[in-house]
């Protein structure tokens, strides 16, 4: 049983905590540190370890803070020299190496984005719970098995980008950093059927752009794609 709790899912800010009802994790920092500490119930004690997919503060602002207050935060050494982060209480962590942090077996995985050395993660419980975490890429080439649980990124749908570009709302600059930076709708329908969801329990759409973004369709569209329970990130 994984339980987990958007605390925001924003260009504002990100971060989740997901729990298995032994060992709580943070995914991602990207709010103040006194913000998360209040979205956390002041319990920041209860969490084992933060992982951080990449630099950009809307995944890792409250990162050192955190190791500051005593919590492992674990990412990249591309990600820890780009927000350079420093201390006994980073924990540098490589794709394809795994890592134990609690009753949670991690996987990193390499991603696609403008930043350093981005990741996405496979989380396995001892129940045999398994989760992935997907965010802030346009590609991903893993393919992953048994899943019970998927969070990935939903930021924009082509057809609303095309409309604001030709309504003058949005940049053809800005288009052209969107399609090579983040998963947008048809990605997510690509990389849902590429893998094994027969076992998935309920996917989280994350990070949906206020502009570009349709909550209601994304939710409908995917539950048709898939028959699974879909439930978006709170903004």
């Amino acid at each position: 049983m994984i339980e987990i709790t958007s605390l925001g899912s924003s260009s504002a800010g990100n971060a989740y905590r997901i729990s298995d009802g032994h060992t709580d994790l943070l995914l991602e920092a990207g709010f103040p540190y006194k913000q998360l500490q209040r979205a956390l119930n002041f319990r920041l004690q209860d969490i084992a370890g933060c992982l951080i997919t990449h630099e950009h503060l809307d995944h890792s602002k409250a990162a050192p803070d955190l190791m500051r207050a005593g919590l492992n935060v674990y990412c990249s050494q591309g990600t820890a020299d780009a927000r350079q982060l420093t201390g006994h209480r980073l924990k540098i962590i490589k794709a394809l190496q795994p890592v134990t942090i609690g009753t949670w077996s991690i996987l990193p995985f390499d991603i696609q984005h403008d930043v350093e050395e981005p990741l996405g993660f496979l989380l396995a419980n001892t129940a045999g719970d398994k989760l992935v975490f997907l965010t802030d890429t346009y590609y991903c080439r893993h393919r992953f098995k048994d899943l019970t649980h998927i969070m990935v990124e939903c930021n924009y749908s082509l057809d609303i980008v095309n409309q604001r570009v030709a309504a003058g709302h949005l940049h053809p600059g800005q288009k052209k950093r969107l399609l090579r930076s983040h998963f947008g709708l048809d990605h997510v329908k690509d990389f849902l059927r590429a893998n094994d969801i027969r076992k998935v329990q309920e996917i989280w759409l994350l990070h949906l752009s206020d502009g570009n973004a349709d909550e209601e369709r994304f939710k409908r569209e995917i539950q048709e794609t898939t028959g699974k329970m879909v439930r978006v990130a709170k903004r």
